[in-house]
C-alpha cells in the first residue's frame, strides 16, 4: 500500500513544499555558481532510474571545467571551488533534485542514481537496486555515504528495496538531516569525491 500509492503522493507534496521553502537559497546559490562556473550553475547528467530507465538528473555544479595542458579535466580536488566545496559539504547541491522528484523520475528516499557506465558492472543482486526509483537520500547514505565501500553501499541499497516502509523512509530522512548538520561521510578519505566503481571495489 505505502510503496505503491502513498510514497509517491508524499514525495510530490514534500518535494514541492521543500522547493518553495528552499527557493531563496536556491536562487542565491544559483547566482553565486553562475559567476564562479562561467555561466553554468547546474550540472546535468543522464542516470539510470527505476528499471534502469534513463533520465536526466540535475544538481548544482560544484566543480569547474578546468583542464590541464593535455586538454583533459583536472582531478576533482583541483576543480572544486570554495563555494562548490561548501555547497557539497552542506548537501545544498542536492536541492535541484527536488525537481526530479516532482516530475517523478526520483523519490525523496531510495538508492542513489549512479552512472550509466556502472549498469554492466553490477552483479544480479546489485542490479536489484533498480527495482525502485532512485532517491535524493537513501539507506546507504545514512550508513556511511561516500565513506563506505561500493560493496557495502549496494548491500544497503538492496536491503532498502526489500524493506521499504513509511517507518524506514521517515528514519532515513531524520538520519539524513542529522548527517547533513554533522557533514558526515561526504567524501571518501583523501578524495574530493568518491572513487569510481569498477565492478570489484
Amino acid at each position: 500500500m505505502y510503496k505503491r500509492y502513498i510514497k509517491r503522493s508524499l514525495d510530490l507534496v514534500i518535494a514541492t513544499v521543500s522547493f518553495i521553502i528552499f527557493s531563496p537559497i536556491f536562487c542565491i546559490v544559483t547566482v553565486l555558481l553562475l559567476f564562479i562556473n562561467n555561466g553554468k550553475p547546474f550540472f546535468f547528467q543522464l542516470r539510470p532510474g527505476k528499471n534502469a530507465r534513463i533520465f536526466k538528473i540535475v544538481k548544482f555544479k560544484t566543480m569547474t571545467d578546468k583542464v590541464g595542458q593535455d586538454g583533459k579535466l583536472l582531478p576533482d580536488a583541483e576543480r572544486m571551488t570554495v563555494v562548490g566545496s561548501f555547497v557539497r559539504k552542506t548537501s545544498l547541491d542536492e536541492i535541484p533534485q527536488l525537481l526530479n522528484v516532482i516530475v517523478g523520475d526520483m523519490s525523496l528516499v531510495g538508492p542513489r542514481p549512479l552512472l550509466i557506465d556502472y549498469l554492466s558492472l553490477y552483479g544480479e543482486e546489485q542490479s536489484r537496486r533498480h527495482l525502485v526509483k532512485p532517491g535524493i537520500t537513501g539507506w546507504a547514505q545514512v550508513n556511511g555515504r561516500n565513506a563506505i565501500s561500493w560493496k557495502k553501499k549496494f548491500e544497503f541499497d538492496v536491503e532498502y528495496v526489500d524493506n521499504i516502509s513509511f517507518k524506514m523512509d521517515l528514519t532515513i530522512i531524520m538520519m539524513t538531516v542529522i548527517k547533513v548538520f554533522k557533514s558526515e561521510g561526504v567524501n571518501k578519505e583523501n578524495h574530493a569525491t568518491t572513487e569510481a566503481f569498477n565492478g570489484n571495489n
